[in-house]
């Protein structure tokens, strides 16, 4: 497998819970008074005395994916599959994360694909394993890398192929402020990384184009 994937996401992670104990809820939400104040405004007026207790809310819900095992989503298979053994594609799944560096939005959508090997998993699950992950705290890259990782080491099908497009918003909303730009990673292992022609018809099927 690859080098890369491994540094990033070793196996055993996945089934980590949050590396901290969390603090309390009331903690949680004199923190967000803190900032509140820091960003220069009151938070005693009206709109804003509910807001650290809807932000604590928020932030359970955003950042869910820590307390969900992903490997857990790809533990149910199916091997009755009339001997299909070609390319599952399961495309622009659309997800929403963090940047790890700035705790802003990262929107965008992954494709993912795989080479079964005797069995395959229900499509709906390669979509949780995408959620699971983007509820973290991330960079795209690592994210593109532990989606194809869990897959590979759960599944292990021939191959996985893995890619994503996604607007940072800490590039639109701060620093250079570049909005409606994208950034795209991929990743591939087994038969992908080896082959070049099953990227190339990955990245053909994904963009809706024709082979052959």
């Amino acid at each position: 497998m690859d080098a890369l994937i491994k540094k990033i996401m070793p196996p055993s992670s996945y089934m980590d819970k949050p590396v901290t104990d969390r603090p309390s809820e009331a903690e949680v939400e004199a923190a967000v008074r803190v900032l509140l104040r820091w960003t220069g405004d009151n938070p005693d007026r009206e709109g804003l005395i509910d807001t650290p207790r809807r932000v604590a809310k928020a932030y359970l819900e955003m950042f869910g994916g820590y307390d969900m095992c992903p490997a857990d989503e790809l533990g149910r298979t199916f091997e009755e599959v009339a001997g299909y053994d070609d390319l599952v594609i399961v495309r622009d799944i659309q997800f929403h994360s963090h940047c790890e560096h700035h705790m802003v939005p990262i929107i965008g959508k992954a494709h993912v694909g795989y080479l079964p090997d005797g069995k395959v998993v229900g499509l709906s699950k390669i979509a949780r394993v995408v959620d699971i992950f983007a509820h973290r705290l991330q960079t795209q890259e690592a994210l593109t890398a532990q989606i194809a990782a869990v897959i590979q080491d759960v599944l292990n099908p021939r191959g996985v192929a893995v890619m994503i497009e996604a607007e940072h918003m800490c590039m639109a909303m701060r620093g250079i402020r570049k909005q409606g730009s994208t950034t795209l990673t991929s990743t591939f292992t087994g038969t992908f990384k080896d082959t070049p022609e099953e990227q190339v018809r990955f990245v053909t099927m994904v963009r809706g184009g024709h082979i052959g």
